[in-house]
């Protein structure tokens, strides 16, 4: 299609995501795919599925070959308008309070781990004299 490096705002592209006309938003660049919907590998759904938003990250996670990148050439209308596109945020887990070692707990786990073993110990000592007696 070859754009003419028109740019184009998400609303602008968003208003046009039907199977009868859509558009992508790709790296930046805006695609009219419309005429490869029925061609595409994935399904037309997947195409579909994707506009409205930057479609940047699904296009890079399926891993398209180079083949399908320069066929892309052929679907370009413009550029997208980077200022209308949400940023991204990514997740700060909430802050929270340092863990306070109870030093009770430690002691009580480390008179465990001694007396436990010992008392299997004792028990099997003890099952082994009571059946030698028996």
């Amino acid at each position: 299609m070859g754009g003419d490096g028109k740019v184009f705002t998400l609303a602008e592209v968003s208003d046009h995501n039907t199977s009868k006309d859509c558009w992508l938003i790709i790296s930046g660049k805006v695609y009219d795919v419309t005429k490869f919907l029925e061609d595409h590998p994935g399904g037309d759904e997947v195409l579909l599925s994707a506009t409205g938003k930057d479609a940047t990250d699904d296009f890079e996670d399926v891993g398209h070959s180079d083949s399908a990148r320069d066929m892309m050439k052929e679907f370009y209308v413009g550029e997208i308008d980077a200022t209308t596109i949400p940023k991204k945020t990514t997740y700060t887990p909430p802050k929270q309070p340092n863990y306070n070692h109870d030093k009770t707990s430690e002691f009580i786990i480390k008179i465990l781990q001694f007396l436990v073993p010992l008392a299997i110990l004792g028990l099997a000592v003890g099952i082994r004299f009571y059946t030698k007696a028996a």
